[in-house]
C-alpha cells in the first residue's frame, strides 16, 4: 500500500491575549499572540499541525508573510508522499528565511507522517528525558512588576526565570539582585541580554551577573560582532547562550568554528524538528550543551518544544512555560507544572480545541 500524499497546506491566524506585555532588548515589546495554526492535510484525511510565530523584530515575518509562504510552497509539496522526507524537505527548504513558516511546516509534517502511521509525536520523538525542567521568560518592566510576574510563575510550579535584560544595567542587576534575594537558590536564573551590550560594557556587565549569582547569559553582544563574541566567550566570564546569532544550522558550523559559545539555545518554532534535532547533536557532539526555547510559543507549540527537549543532547532549563503568560490557550487542557519540573508524557492527551480555535482565530 502506497503511502499518503500531501494534498493541501493551509494557514489559520489567530490572537490569544496576554496577561501583560512582554518586553525585550532595546525596543522590542509582545501585547498578544497573534499567531498562524498550520495544518497538512494528507490525500487520506490525516491532519498534522504546528503552530508558527512571526516575530517582525526577530525574522522579519508577519503573519500575512507566513500565510503568502504556505501559499508559495504548497504547490511543490502537493502530490508528495509523506514518507518522502528528502523531496518534501528539499520543497521546504527551496526559500530562504522565513523561519518560523518553514519550522511549523516541517513540524506539521512530522506529525501528519506519524499520524497516517497509526501513532503519533509522542511515539516517534519522545526522548529519554521525559522530566524537564522549564524556564520562564521574564519580560523587561517595572521592578516591582517583574517581582510580582515571578512569584506568580514560581507559584505555578517553575523554578527558572529567564530574565530579559540590557535596556538598564544598573537596574537590571538591582532585579536580579531582588529575585535572588526572595527565592534563594531555589529559583535558577540566567539573563537574556537579546545583543544589547558592547565590547567595551560587556566585560563588567558580565562579572557583575556572575556575582550576582546568574547561571549564563544570553547573546550579549551584536550578533555581527563576530571577533568581539569570540573573545568575549574566550575571557570566561560567564557562560554564553547561543540564540540570535545561531538561527540555522549554517549559523551553527560558524559559530562552532569560532568557539563564541557555551550552550546552544534551538527553537522549534524557527527550527522545526529537522534541523532542530541535528543543530542539537552537531553542537553536543562539539562539546557544548543544549537548550530548547519556544519563541514565547502558546499550547501547541509548546508541546512540540517540549518533546524537543526530552533529547539526550538537552542538558539545561527549556523555555516551555510561556503559557503562563496567556489569558487563554487553543489547547483542550491547561499544561502543569510541578515543583520545577514538566512531566511531558503529561501533555499526550492534550490537543486543539476546535471550539477555541474558532473563537480566536482572526479572519
Amino acid at each position: 500500500m502506497s503511502a499518503p500524499t500531501v494534498a493541501r497546506v493551509e494557514g489559520i491566524p489567530f490572537r490569544l491575549p496576554l496577561t501583560s506585555a512582554l518586553a525585550w532588548g532595546a525596543h522590542s515589546a509582545l501585547s498578544a499572540a497573534e499567531h498562524v495554526l498550520v495544518r497538512v492535510t494528507l490525500s487520506d484525511g490525516t491532519v498534522g499541525q504546528a503552530e508558527a510565530t512571526p516575530r517582525p523584530t526577530i525574522y522579519g515575518e508577519t503573519t500575512a508573510s507566513v500565510l503568502g509562504i504556505l501559499t508559495h510552497l504548497e504547490a511543490g509539496l502537493r502530490g508528495l508522499a509523506i514518507t518522502d522526507e528528502v523531496s518534501l524537505n528539499r520543497v521546504r527548504n527551496s526559500v530562504v528565511n522565513n523561519h518560523t513558516a518553514r519550522g511549523a511546516l516541517d513540524m506539521a509534517l512530522h506529525d501528519a507522517r506519524a499520524r497516517a502511521q497509526g501513532v503519533t509525536l509522542f511515539d516517534t520523538l519522545l526522548g529519554p528525558s521525559t522530566r524537564v525542567r522549564p524556564s520562564f521568560i521574564l519580560g523587561i518592566a517595572p521592578p516591582e512588576e517583574m517581582l510580582a510576574e515571578a512569584r506568580r510563575v514560581v507559584t505555578a510550579g517553575v523554578r527558572c526565570l529567564k530574565v530579559k535584560v540590557g535596556r538598564e544595567h544598573e537596574r537590571d542587576l538591582r532585579v536580579i539582585r531582588e529575585l535572588r534575594a526572595e527565592f534563594g537558590p531555589d529559583v535558577l536564573l540566567y539573563a537574556d541580554s537579546n545583543e544589547t551590550l558592547t565590547p567595551q560594557s560587556a566585560p563588567a556587565a558580565l562579572d557583575a551577573m556572575r556575582e550576582a549569582g546568574l547561571m549564563y547569559v544570553e547573546e550579549p553582544l551584536p550578533a555581527r560582532n563576530l571577533r568581539a563574541r569570540a573573545e568575549l566567550h574566550a575571557q570566561g566570564r560567564l557562560p554564553v547562550v547561543a540564540d540570535d546569532s545561531c538561527f540555522t544550522p549554517a549559523d551553527l558550523d560558524r559559530e562552532l568554528d569560532f568557539d563564541t559559545f557555551d550552550v546552544l539555545n534551538v527553537k522549534t518554532a524557527r527550527n522545526g524538528f529537522t534541523d532542530g534535532l541535528s543543530m542539537l547533536r552537531r553542537a553536543a557532539a562539539a562539546g557544548k550543551r543544549g537548550m530548547v526555547g519556544s519563541q514565547a510559543s502558546t499550547g501547541l507549540g509548546t508541546i512540540h518544544a517540549a518533546l524537543l527537549s526530552t533529547q539526550a543532547e538537552v542538558t539545561e532549563p527549556c523555555e516551555l512555560s510561556f503559557v503562563l503568560k496567556l489569558q487563554d490557550d487553543l489547547l483542550n487542557a491547561p499544561i502543569a507544572f510541578r515543583d520545577g519540573w514538566l512531566d511531558v508524557t503529561s501533555m499526550r492527551e492534550l490537543r486543539v480545541d476546535e471550539a477555541k480555535l474558532s473563537q480566536y482565530r482572526l479572519s
